[in-house]
């Protein structure tokens, strides 16, 4: 196994859509060299997805109870078909589901709230932050002790 081989890993990039999909993937260059599952919740999605699997799961809100219950179990199964080293999000339902799964599974996790968020952190992001083995903020101002860090300007 070549050294190169042996640092590969499998991401899992889930999101849900619109600007939370934007922000994830303008993170692509950060997964260069790895093995990427992209995930989000619009199949018109694939397109942007220029190498890696591209899979959907269904868009819910906490307040559509059926296809919240949906999307659960769908993010559940692909995780444990892919069985990522790493999961990462920009937010959202999808996201804050693989990472509360993918953590009892052994995946490290990485929460980049939303660019969107200025004035204060989205709720996924707050509920999710503690759980999250990196939890970022793009901006200085929503900084603190315990989490989110910010490392300067991601997206």
């Amino acid at each position: 196994m070549t050294t190169a081989t042996a640092q590969r890993r499998r991401i899992l990039a889930i999101s849900s859509g619109g600007g939370h999909w934007v922000q994830l993937n303008r993170l692509r260059p950060a997964f260069e060299g790895h093995d990427v599952t992209w995930v989000s919740v619009n199949p018109a999605y694939r397109s942007d997805v220029e190498s890696g699997r591209f899979l959907v799961v269904p868009d819910a809100t906490r307040w559509d109870r059926v296809r919240l219950v949906r999307m659960i179990l769908k993010v559940a199964w692909i995780l444990l078909r892919v069985r990522p080293h790493v999961i990462v999000s920009t937010g959202a339902a999808p996201g804050y589901i693989a990472l509360r799964f993918g953590r009892m599974l052994g995946a490290k996790t990485v929460w980049l709230d939303s660019i969107a968020n200025v004035e204060q952190l989205s709720m996924s992001g707050e509920k999710i932050g503690p759980h999250a083995d990196l939890w970022l903020t793009q901006w200085r101002h929503l900084a603190r002790e315990g989490g989110p860090t910010c490392c300067g300007s991601v997206l």
